[in-house]
């Protein structure tokens, strides 16, 4: 994997066509205004790993003891806690 550069907004605009070949050929950038980093330039294919959903089915199971031994008792103690 490539280094991320880093271009200020500016700078990004003017060479958005250079960016987005840079995307193509897997080169993520990082655009700053201010010095603060605001948004990133990626390839697609970083970008739909990023946000894929994972699986829920490996956390079945996991809450398992989770609201004590009587989990109606502890469900209500939560909900009068809230109705106050």
């Amino acid at each position: 994997m490539s280094p991320t550069h880093r271009k200020g907004a500016e700078e990004a605009r003017n060479q958005l066509p250079e960016l987005l070949e840079g995307a193509q050929q897997g080169r993520s950038t990082i655009i700053t205004k201010h010095g603060r980093p605001v948004a990133a330039l990626v390839p697609i294919e970083a970008y739909g790993a990023s946000v894929r959903q994972e699986p829920l089915l490996p956390l079945a199971g996991s809450g398992r003891g989770l609201w004590g031994k009587d989990s109606t008792r502890t469900l209500h103690r939560l909900r009068k806690e809230w109705s106050r």
